[in-house]
This record gives C-alpha cells, structure tokens and sequence, in this order.
C-alpha cells in the first residue's frame, strides 16, 4: 500500500465504505492467482451516461457469481478505485442489449445450426459467450467528504469518464448489506425480511446470500405508507410486521400509539396463519381489542356507544346516521338538528338553562327507551346531573298547573300519577305533555316562571319526535341499536387516552357492514386528529406520534374527490405536523387519491396484474421506473419492492412471515 493509499484508508478507517477497499483487494488478489472462478468481476462498460450504462460481460463470468438477473445490483468502479478515495457507481441490471457484433453473431449461430455442427470449436465459443446488459445508474456510494467515517449516498454520479475506464463487479456479501442497510438511520432499527432481487430461487453456484433487509422506525412514524398489491400476495403481513416494529422499537419510552381498523379481525383474533398468535396476543400488555361483537377466546371491550351516557355526541351521531340513511322528512330533521349539551357544561349555567338542559336530556332518554335502546336506570340514576333538585333523574319537576292541564286534556279518565322514577313513567307523562302542548299551545301554564316558553324550539323538536301527529316518530332509529350497550363506557375517551399512553388500540370490525366500519373509521379519525391537533396548538406533541392503520383504502382515499377539508385528507396534508402516520393497504395504486399518493414517503409494492398500474405507480414515484416488469410477473406471497425515506431506490425484499414470537428474536 502507498502513501496515498494509506492516507485515504486512514481517513475512513470506521467507515461502512471500507468494505469495498476489502472487496477490490480481495479481487486483485484471486486476478493475480488466475482464480477466475472465484471472482466476482463480471465485465466492463460498454457505454455510459448519467442515467444509464451498458455493460459488456461474458459467460464465464456470470457463471461464476451464480447469474445476473433482472433487478440485480452491480456496482462499477474506476480501474484505479484504489489510489482514491473509496466509492462506486451502483447499477441495477434493466434487461439485455445487443452488442456493436450482435448481427455478426446472430449469422455465426445461424450458419452452425444450418450446418448441424455438434460441437463449437474453442475460438467459436469464446466469440459467442460475449453479450451486453442494459442498466439504469442509481447513484453513488462513498464517504462524507465532511466526515469520513460516515458513509454518504448521492442519487448521481459527480462525473462520467471514458466508459474504458471502469470495470463492473457483482457485490458480494459485505457490500450488499452496505447497499440494502448502509443508509438506513441506526436508531430503531427492525429486521423486515432478507434481500431477494428475483423470484427464481436457482444459482448457478447452488449458492445465494442470506443478507437481512432492515428498516428503522424513524422512517414510519408520522409519515404516510403504502401497501399496494394484489389479495393474498402479503399486504396484511407486512403491516403486522410494522405494528410489531412499532411496539418493539418503543418498549422502553411507549412514545407511539397505533390504531388498527381491523375490517377481517385478523390483528385481533389468533389465526393459523400466524402460528395460532396475532398482534394482540403476542402483545397483550400494550394491545386493547374493541370488537362490535365479542369473540371467544379474545379479550375485548365493547365497540359501541352508550347513547344514554354520552346524549351530546350521541345525538349527533344518530342525526348523522339519520341523514345517511335518507329518513330525512321534517320532524325528523328538525330532531336530528338539536344540539343537547354535553354534561360537563351543565355547571356552568344559571340555574334556569340548567333545569332546561336536564329537561332536554330527559326526553332525549324517554325517545331511547320508546326506540327500544337497552338502559341501566341504576347507572342512570348514578350519572351527576349536577342541577340538585333532580336527585330523581327521571322526574321533570314540571309545575303542578301544567301537568293538571295535561293530564286532563289527554287522559281525562285518568288520575295524575306521582312524579315519574324510572324510564317507563317518564316516558309516559312526555307523551302527555307533547301531546298537550300540541293541541293546546296557547295555554298559560306553557309558560315558565320567567316569562319564557317552557319549550324552546331544540325541546320542541323533541317532544315532536317522541310523539308525533304523523309519523313512525323512535320507530325510526331502532336500526341503530346496534351501535349501541348499555354497559359501554365511553370508548372515545378511551381510545385517545391510550394512545396518548403509546397502547395499541385495535378496533374488530371483522363482523361488521360497510357502513358501520365507515361510521367508526371516520368518528376516531376525526377524534385523532382533533387531539392531535390541540396537542400541537398547545406545544404538548413532544416526541409521541399516533400511527393509524387503514385497509380498502380505496373506500377512504377515493382518486377523484376534491375534498381537501375532510379528516383522511387533511391527514395526507397536514398528519405529519400534528404526528400522525399512516400505513393505508389496497390492491391498486391507480384507485388511491393522486394527492396522497403525491404526499406519501414508503412503499411496499407486491404484484400487480395490469400495465396501468404500474405505470400509475411509476408516474408518482420515479423510484419504481425500470422495475415494472417485475411487479407484473412476480407472484410470490410477501415478495416486495420496498421504498423507504431512508432508501433513495427501491429494495427487493422477501418479508418475514409475521410470527410474533420470531419477529422479536430477529429483532434483538
């Protein structure tokens, strides 16, 4: 080694580069011994520009680096690699091109099979063995010239010399896991699956390397993923892979909370395919289930609301449902419009607009109950209705006059009963009084203490809906009831409480409607992002992230909405700053909103069946350019392209299958 050399092997002593200065040594020695067979040279270059290369290469050699497929990596370097600093040109290998002597060629096979020459005399057959391969240049490897034992990546070359002047290896072991791992941030880092550059498992050599393909969690959070590729080809897996990274890189600080809308219950529910254990029981410290029907064997708590607990925003979904569902006349919109209050605020409010405020609730309760709503009047009777004189939550504590007036109008051959206390007696006497006031609405008693109308218009639409003059009045929301327990607690809370905590909420939509998993989808989301969005208002963000996770993404992301103010929107827009990630799984890239796309920063592509879609996928990400080939023949399960934030060009990976006990080893 000379002085220059020694100096240049100084400065970048530590440095991951270092293996190429083994490499190039390692291949000058086994040139000198003429072991041919054992090198991993494998030609020259033909032509060569900024993008792309040809490279002439001969038979021998690519036997003896076991084939050169489509897909693979090459690297080239100067003929004088080392008497500078160290650095190469990698190349992925794009197809077969024809060589300045392809027509000369193509005559000599035609004349020895036109003559039936059973063998090739020696000179023949070193003419022949020779052909050209095309590539694309992906970019440069070498060391930080700031800080030399830091290795450094470019997307191009710093300068194109004579083509003469470089010669072409197929990397071995070392320098393949410094091109797959060599850029990948350090911290959090997770095993994905192992390096795979064609689906056909033979060598010539009978020999491959086993080289780990890793990814850091860094890259994930608060940034945007996609899962593209055709059903049962590994899309679930690899996002199982990913929760499973998320939970293990965080194990110490529980700095990320996921939540998984699970649509088939697979991340919930233990399931063969996964060695008998899914995301949740292989990680039942820090993963909650909420499933809208209880499976055996999975722990789970209630997906539903209680509509009688939570009236503000229970209301709001009934008026949402309402409107979906197209029941919309008069009297059932003007119910789905009122706006109960929210028990918090019922403190804060003069002692009139509080007895009002209870007032409202309490019919709100009666029309639930008449709908058929399941109830717990012992919990109903704990909630804190904060206005004291309603120790009796039941009772409306309306004045003597008005329910002497009501009474004997509606039901004159019956004696006024006590004060209600229980659900059926409220029930009963707000039917009288709507009725009451419906037919005699000019009656004084109507009148409150302070002048006012007893019944503002939001208690009217109430007393309205629960006994109309027409109409099917509660008939119509009891198709709701579904949605709702009479033990569940409040699961919104819930949910946003622990991910704050960095716990993996997994929602069991697998028994479920399109519509249902809809409504859930969009409720959380919609609280996501709201918490998030305060927390960053606040400065209260830190270092924690939220990460959802979204299948059929198609359904939610649609490619031709302009919406650009609804939440799946504006997560594509604006997740990043208020740290929200998401990883959104479909067959097809084309059927995914183009501004998403747009925005999105990983991939993970298995097959795809359709040219359209591919180059659908190449437009918006120039990294799958040159690879489309691939994608379409490929049918492997959980054989990917992968692109990260940490890779500037695209990985061939073959994933790990998601067994939870596994994946931890291969993580440690």
């Amino acid at each position: 080694m000379n002085l220059d050399q020694m100096v240049h092997a100084s400065a970048t002593k530590g440095n991951p580069i270092e293996a190429l200065r083994a490499f190039l040594q390692n291949e000058e020695t086994l040139e000198s011994g003429k072991q041919i067979d054992k090198m991993r040279f494998v030609g020259y270059v033909l032509e060569l520009g900024y993008d792309t290369a040809r490279i002439i290469t001969s038979d021998p050699y690519k036997l003896a680096v076991g084939g050169i497929p489509r897909g693979s990596f090459l690297i080239m370097t100067p003929e004088n690699a080392q008497k500078a600093p160290p650095h190469f040109t990698l190349l992925r290998v794009t197809g077969v091109s024809p060589t300045p002597l392809t027509n000369q060629v193509q005559q000599t096979y035609f004349e020895l099979h036109k003559k039936a020459m059973p063998e090739l005399d020696v000179w023949t057959q070193s003419e022949l063995q020779w052909g050209a391969l095309d590539c694309d240049v992906l970019g440069m490897f070498y060391a930080d010239p700031e800080n030399m034992q830091k290795l450094a990546f470019s997307g191009d070359v710093n300068n194109v010399v004579s083509a003469h002047r470089y010669k072409v290896y197929s990397p071995d072991e070392a320098l393949l896991k410094l091109i797959v791992n060599g850029m990948v941030k350090s911290e959090q880092q997770v095993k994905l699956g192992k390096l795979r550059t064609m689906e056909c498992c033979f060598t010539s050599t009978g020999k491959s390397f086993d080289i780990p393909v890793r990814i850091s969690m860094n890259d994930f959070k608060g940034c945007r993923t996609a899962m593209f590729g055709k059903t049962r080809l590994g899309k679930s897996n690899v996002v199982k892979l990913l929760a499973q990274g998320i939970l293990d890189a965080t194990d110490e600080d529980q700095s990320v909370g996921q939540l998984i809308f699970d649509i088939n219950g697979e991340y919930a529910n233990d399931n063969p395919q996964d060695g008998n254990r899914s995301l949740r029981s292989a990680n039942e410290a820090r993963c909650q289930v909420y499933a809208l029907t209880a499976r055996d064997g999975t722990p789970s708590r209630p997906l539903r609301l209680n509509f009688y607990e939570q009236p503000a925003s229970c209301l709001d979904v009934l008026g949402a449902m309402l409107a979906q569902d197209n029941k919309m006349s008069n009297y059932i919109r003007s119910f789905a419009e009122v706006k109960l209050p929210d028990l918090a605020e019922l403190p804060n409010m003069n002692e009139s607009d509080k007895s009002r405020s209870v007032r409202k609730i309490q019919m709100y309760w009666a029309i639930l109950h008449k709908a058929g709503f399941a109830s717990d009047e012992a919990r109903l009777r704990r909630m804190n209705l904060i206005a004291t004189r309603y120790v009796q939550h039941f009772d409306c504590h309306f004045n003597q006059n008005l329910r002497t007036a009501a009474y004997g109008l509606v039901r004159p051959n019956q004696s006024i009963p006590d004060n209600p206390t229980n659900l059926d007696q409220l029930l009963s006497e707000l039917e009288v009084i709507a009725q009451f006031r419906r037919e005699a609405p000019n009656e004084p008693c109507l009148l409150g203490r302070d002048g006012r109308p007893s019944f503002d218009p939001d208690a009217v639409a109430l007393l309205e809906f629960l006994n109309p003059a027409t109409g099917s009045g509660p008939t119509v929301i009891r198709a709701y009831r579904s949605y709702h327990a009479s033990n569940a607690s409040d699961f919104q809370g819930e949910i946003l409480r622990l991910l704050a905590e960095g716990q993996t909420v997994i929602l069991d939509l697998g028994n479920a409607n399109d519509t249902i998993r809809k409504y859930f989808s969009n409720m959380l989301s919609n609280a996501v992002f709201r918490a998030q969005e305060t927390k960053f208002v606040n400065n209260e963000l830190g270092n924690r992230f939220v990460q959802l996770y979204f299948e059929e993404a198609h359904n939610l992301f649609p490619p031709e909405s302009k919406d650009l103010t609804g939440v799946y929107a504006r997560f594509a827009k604006e997740g990043a700053k208020f740290h929200i990630g998401m990883v959104y799984s479909t067959q097809s890239p084309s059927t995914i909103n183009k501004e998403l796309l747009a925005q999105t920063e990983n991939f993970f592509v298995g097959h795809l069946s359709s040219q359209d879609e591919t180059k659908s996928l190449s437009r918006v990400q120039i990294a799958f350019s040159g690879i489309e080939e691939d994608i379409l023949r490929a049918k492997t399960p959980g054989y990917m392209r992968m692109l990260t934030m940490s890779h500037r060009f695209v990985i061939p990976v073959q994933a790990d299958r998601f067994a939870a006990d596994a994946v931890a080893v291969a993580n440690q």
